[in-house]
């Protein structure tokens, strides 16, 4: 799609490379899990608690010129979901092109019905949805 996947947390390679032969649910990652023991990276982000050493679970969309286009924390336990991250993401690379138009919570797909953002969409976001 155009894209890098990286993720990141505060765990070694080891821990990463061990998460990745044993368990069962990352059997077809193939993407790149980076390390960042110090957690200098989740500090940079904002997503490091340095009570615990560890960082949240965040999730960003970052574009090819460096702009953060989404941004979605999560506490420790909490297991994000991919199908709503690609609508994110599919969303973000159509509302580049039609700087114009607005993606409402229920847009998946290019062809899904947008919104005009206005003054005259605020509050009516309802109705503009069932025309």
């Amino acid at each position: 799609m155009g894209c890098d996947i990286v993720t990141v947390s505060t765990d070694t390679q080891f821990t990463h490379l061990a998460w990745q032969r044993e368990e069962k649910e990352l059997a077809d990652v193939r993407y790149s899990m980076a390390a960042d023991t110090t957690g200098a990276l989740a500090k940079t982000f904002g997503v490091y608690l340095d009570d615990a050493g560890l960082a949240l679970r965040g999730t960003f969309l970052i574009n090819p010129e460096g702009t953060l286009m989404n941004a979605e924390v999560n506490f420790l336990n909490m297991g994000r979901n991919i199908d709503e991250l690609m609508r994110k993401f599919k969303a973000n690379l159509y509302l580049a092109k039609k700087t114009d138009e607005g993606c409402p919570s229920k847009w998946k797909e290019e062809g899904d019905q947008t919104l005009a953002p206005s003054p005259e969409m605020v509050g009516r976001v309802h109705e503009a949805l069932r025309k």
